[in-house]
């Protein structure tokens, strides 16, 4: 059975369904952590930045202080990212905007300069708070460790082809408002976006997107899957996850609008693709109703998913059983969940 570290609004939960508590009252923004180091785990905040532990969670100390070498603050980190190729390179992102590089685990950090010199960050907000926005999302090629792809929340879906030494600015098509990026080692040249403007597919490393609405399964040119949007019925999607086994399924989590998919009396859904059209895939998952957006990720040769309602997992994606539930967190909205 997997470790899954399962972050909430104020807590973060390790276990297999047995839940020890750990990092109680602190504002929760992201986690990682990955099976090649399996008892270090990094966890992002909005008031005390970056927590790491290399003992399971146990004990923690904060990392990522810009300030003491002449950086911007970084009390609110909103992304942490470990290289699929060297356990050791973590990637941050920070609030206002900013991308960090670790080559020791998550102990020492470098800033990638560059990214708000990019003509796109004019435009960049994140409401309520007015004249700031952080980045969302990191994620990194599973064949190349200097591709990298980085969801700015809001306004921009930016990338790097050095690792962050320069950056390439939004592409005509992109999503402006990207939650979460997922990337596929079977399918290396395919970038998965879940956004609030709604769900799309790159199948050239970000720089082109398909996002418009439904069309056959394969493109008659070349036969990548497309992006359809038959089916997908709530379009503010919040997580993307794409099999382990099989690129062309995917899971996303949806709602009708940022207030709903955030809050735990609001509404949410969970849909899988196979390339054709959209279907819901609530076999075994909690009612619509008063269920905030799911967090999903990748489980070994399934899915999991991580709900106000408890921690589900599926084996294809579309059918669910329950891990572990809790019952003092229901009012607890999820924000991230690493399996090791």
């Amino acid at each position: 059975m997997p470790t899954y570290y399962a972050a909430l609004s104020d807590r973060l939960l390790v276990g297999d369904g047995e839940w020890s508590e750990r990092l109680r009252g602190h504002d929760i923004e992201c986690v990682a952590a990955d099976g090649r180091a399996p008892s270090r785990v990094l966890v992002g905040t909005a008031e005390t930045g970056l927590q790491r532990s290399i003992d399971g969670g146990e004990s923690w100390q904060r990392v990522l202080d810009p300030s003491a070498n002449g950086g911007q603050s970084a009390d609110r980190v909103t992304s942490v990212t470990v290289s699929p190729h060297d356990p050791d390179v973590v990637w941050a992102g920070t609030e206002p905007s900013a991308v960090y590089r670790s080559a020791d685990g998550g102990k020492s950090w470098q800033e990638r300069d560059g990214l708000t010199e990019l003509d796109s960050a004019s435009r960049w907000s994140f409401p309520p708070r007015p004249h700031t926005h952080h980045v969302r999302w990191i994620a990194v090629a599973p064949d190349d460790p200097k591709q990298l792809y980085v969801a700015i929340e809001a306004g921009a879906f930016v990338r790097s082809e050095d690792g962050g030494e320069s950056w390439i600015d939004h592409p005509e098509g992109g999503r402006y408002d990207t939650h979460t990026i997922a990337t596929h080692p079977d399918a290396p040249d395919r970038v998965y976006a879940a956004a609030g403007d709604g769900y799309a597919l790159s199948t050239d490393r970000g720089e082109t997107w398909n996002s418009v609405e439904p069309r056959s399964t394969n493109d008659a040119s070349g036969g990548q899957p497309r992006a359809p949007q038959d089916g997908l019925d709530h379009r503010y999607v919040w997580s993307v996850a794409v099999h382990p086994e099989d690129p062309d399924i995917v899971v996303v989590s949806a709602a009708r609008g940022a207030r709903s998919a955030h809050s735990t009396s609001g509404e949410s859904y969970v849909y899988r693709t196979t390339g054709q059209q959209w279907e819901r895939a609530m076999d075994g998952l909690p009612e619509p109703d008063g269920l905030a957006r799911a967090v999903l990720a990748t489980d070994g040769d399934g899915v999991a998913a991580l709900s106000n309602h408890g921690l589900f997992r599926s084996a294809d994606g579309a059918t669910w059983h329950q891990v572990g539930p809790w019952a003092e967190a229901h009012d607890q909205v999820p924000r991230g969940l690493a399996v090791v």
